[in-house]
């Protein structure tokens, strides 16, 4: 394996991650456990980005020229980095107000 698959399974691997964590972050602030849920909204990010770089991997390559062929492992990658974009939204989201709910 190489090229666009490799970088593609860095995409999905990377980005699973990060939905993970943030999946775990909204559970640990629904039990009230904000440390935890802060804690696990960092380490998504981190995974996140680590995803995201290797997307703009394929964008630099494209920019320079090199045409990146557009298969199924690319698109599964492309939906999964923007669902775990959209999940990082709402866990963030969903943390603040469990914290609103926690204090009254």
């Amino acid at each position: 394996m190489e090229g666009t698959e490799l970088i593609a399974f860095n995409i999905i691997a990377t980005v699973g991650t990060a939905r993970s964590n943030y999946i775990g972050a909204i559970d640990a602030a629904a039990e009230g456990n904000f440390e935890e849920a802060e804690k696990l909204i960092k380490e998504g990010q981190d995974a996140y980005v680590e995803g995201h770089d290797a997307h703009a991997k394929l964008l630099t390559q494209t920019a320079q020229g090199n045409a990146v062929t557009m298969d199924l492992l690319l698109t599964h990658a492309e939906d999964q980095l923007m669902s775990a974009e959209a999940f990082g939204i709402l866990a963030e989201r969903f943390v603040t107000l469990y914290k609103k709910v926690y204090n009254k």
